[in-house]
C-alpha cells in the first residue's frame, strides 16, 4: 500500500470512497470534501490517499481550524473525514493514514489536531478527550466523548479555547449530531 498526497486526477476516486464508506451519509460526506479540496495548500491542510494497486482505497483530509484561546487566535488543524473502502476496512489502512498526516502535520509545527469521532478507534492513535486539555466543542451536538484532540509538539500549555471549525463544516451541516425525532427532521410516511 502507498501513502501520498491527493492529486486533481484523484477526485472521483476519493468521492467514490467516501460515497461507499460512509454510506446514507455518503453524498454529504463526499460534498464536504469537494468543499474542503480548495482550502488545502501546500502549507496548510493535507489530503492524503492510500492507494492498492493502483486504486485508491482510503482518504483523509486534515483542513484548518482555530482554536479561540485567551492570548489570541491559533491555527490548528481537524482531521475530517477519514474513509476507507468498506472491502478494506478493519485491515490498518486508516490507523496508516492518520498517522502519516500526523507526522507530517507535527513537522510543519501545527500544534494540535482536533477530531470528531469514535473515541474507540481515536484513541488507539493516541487521540485524548478534548476537555482533558482545556478545549472545548464547537457545538453542543457533539458528544463529548466524541471530541477529541491530539496535541503535536509545537503545543504549549497555554493554548486552550473553543475551537472553531471551518465554514463549510456548518455550510454541509457537517457538525455533530442532529436529533433525529426533531420535528424538522421527520419525514412524512409516503415521502421517502
Amino acid at each position: 500500500m502507498d501513502l501520498r498526497e491527493e492529486l486533481p486526477g484523484d477526485a472521483e476516486s476519493v468521492r467514490d470512497v467516501h460515497l461507499r464508506a460512509f454510506g446514507g451519509h455518503g453524498r454529504v460526506v463526499a460534498d464536504l470534501v469537494d468543499t474542503l479540496r480548495g482550502s488545502v495548500t501546500p502549507v496548510d491542510g493535507l489530503s492524503l490517499v492510500a492507494e492498492h494497486d493502483d486504486r485508491v482505497v482510503g482518504h483523509v483530509m486534515f483542513t484548518r481550524g482555530l482554536l479561540d484561546a485567551p492570548r489570541r487566535l491559533v491555527d490548528v488543524q481537524v482531521l475530517s473525514p477519514l474513509a476507507v473502502l468498506p472491502e478494506r476496512q478493519r485491515t490498518g489502512v486508516g490507523a496508516a493514514l492518520v498517522r502519516h498526516g500526523l507526522r507530517t502535520l507535527a513537522g510543519r509545527a501545527v500544534p494540535v489536531v482536533f477530531v470528531e469521532g469514535d473515541p474507540a478507534y481515536y484513541s488507539r492513535l493516541g487521540f485524548l478527550p478534548g476537555g482533558d486539555h482545556g478545549f472545548r466543542k464547537p457545538s453542543l451536538r457533539i458528544p463529548d466523548a466524541a471530541f477529541q484532540a491530539m496535541t503535536l509538539p509545537a503545543y504549549e500549555p497555554w493554548m486552550t479555547g473553543t475551537l472553531v471549525y471551518a465554514e463549510p463544516f456548518w455550510r454541509h451541516d457537517a457538525v455533530g449530531l442532529r436529533d433525529p425525532a426533531a420535528p424538522e427532521n421527520h419525514v412524512p410516511r409516503g415521502a421517502r
